[in-house]
């Protein structure tokens, strides 16, 4: 074989382009080509409180996580960035300052993240005296070993990295509701435990019809999850969860698997609603494995609450029809960008994408208005 110079190797090159109808290109654009990676299309999605509230600012959760993946932040600052808002707005009882307390009058709360690039995540559950609770599942994410830190020692941790703990993050209007949960709950002060439960209840359901609790925020909690360009997924999930639950009590929320799971190849799931049906078939999870499978994330979804409704089957937990008597939601995308929000009964949940924040209808189970 002989050598060529690049001088021949040009000219050759032209006459072959030339042979085949088209004009030789410039010596210059000889060089290698550049592989530029494919994109995807921007997109972040939560629960319907995620494009409702501001905390006085200019934008709501989606608005503010959108803004900052499209200007390069990090996913998971982004979306934690966004989930603050609402915690920190008193208005939204169902996270951070003035969430709903527990049936003691102490807001407990939590939160779990998970960084699908880096195949990271963490979680706090029971954290009292700290209104931001995803920021601090993000630094347990960052600098630990660990996914999931609890209680007391949560908030020691949290303490020891420069959080503020305060003594108590009801707002009048939480205690406010909680005092009226009280009287109607055990207006004797004394019951046994069969009649407690029934007696909490009935008056958490009395409370909702009567307007005090939005249905929405009986359970609480946003979910939001985000993608950007690249195609990197990071998830939170924050939460004051269920309203007057037993001091102690963990929900969904700051379970991987359950009210978070990311998989960076794949796509992300979150979900708000009543935690321990969600916890007993660890949904967030299976919809991102249905959607591993092939399946949109609507139909992963709709999978997910097929399978809680069919695991339903205590009678105190059935309508007289025999369906779930409780609301359960859960937000997905996959890779390709494509996204929907699924829930039990009709709800809503938000978006934003190039297009702006939107808050659309979910695809219901059930379609009906929940009980």
């Amino acid at each position: 074989m002989r050598r060529i110079s690049r001088r021949e190797f040009v000219k050759t090159g032209a006459t072959i382009a030339a042979a085949a109808g088209a004009s030789p290109a410039p010596a210059q654009s000889q060089s290698p080509t550049v592989l530029t990676p494919v994109t995807v299309k921007p997109v972040v999605i939560a629960s319907a409180n995620g494009h409702e509230f501001k905390n006085g600012g200019p934008r709501t959760a989606v608005e503010e996580a959108f803004l900052r993946l499209t200007r390069g932040d990090d996913p998971l600052d982004a979306v934690i960035a966004g989930v603050a808002i609402n915690e920190l707005d008193p208005a939204d009882d169902s996270v951070g300052y003035g969430g709903l307390p527990n049936a003691e009058g102490v807001v407990q709360l939590d939160s779990c993240c998970m960084h699908g690039p880096l195949k990271r995540a963490g979680g706090v559950a029971c954290l009292e005296g700290i209104r931001t609770p995803a920021a601090v599942a993000k630094m347990i994410l960052q600098t630990t070993d660990h996914h999931l830190l609890v209680g007391r020692d949560a908030q020691r941790f949290a303490l020891l990295n420069g959080f503020t703990v305060e003594p108590d993050l009801n707002t009048p209007h939480s205690r406010k509701l909680y005092l009226e949960w009280r009287r109607r709950a055990d207006p004797e002060h004394y019951l046994d435990p069969a009649k407690r439960a029934a007696a909490g209840d009935r008056a958490r359901r009395e409370m909702v019809l009567a307007g005090l609790i939005d249905p929405e925020h009986v359970y609480g909690t946003i979910n939001c999850d985000g993608m950007n360009s690249k195609g990197e997924i990071c998830g939170v999930t924050t939460t004051s969860g269920l309203s007057w639950k037993i001091p102690g009590r963990v929900g969904d929320s700051p379970i991987l698997g359950a009210g978070l799971y990311v998989d960076n190849a794949v796509g992300a799931a979150g979900s708000t609603g009543r935690g321990e049906a969600n916890l007993y078939g660890l949904c967030s999870f299976l919809i991102v494995e249905e959607m591993r499978r092939g399946k949109h994330p609507k139909d992963a979804g709709l999978e997910a609450l097929r399978r809680v409704k069919a695991n339903t089957v205590e009678k105190r937990l059935l309508t007289p029809d025999g369906n779930p008597n409780f609301g359960l939601n859960f937000y997905a995308f996959n890779i390709k960008g494509e996204h929907a929000g699924v829930s039990m009964y009709r709800s809503k949940y938000a978006v934003c994408t190039e297009n702006g924040p939107q808050t659309l209808d979910t695809t219901p189970l059930i379609d009906a208005p929940a009980p």
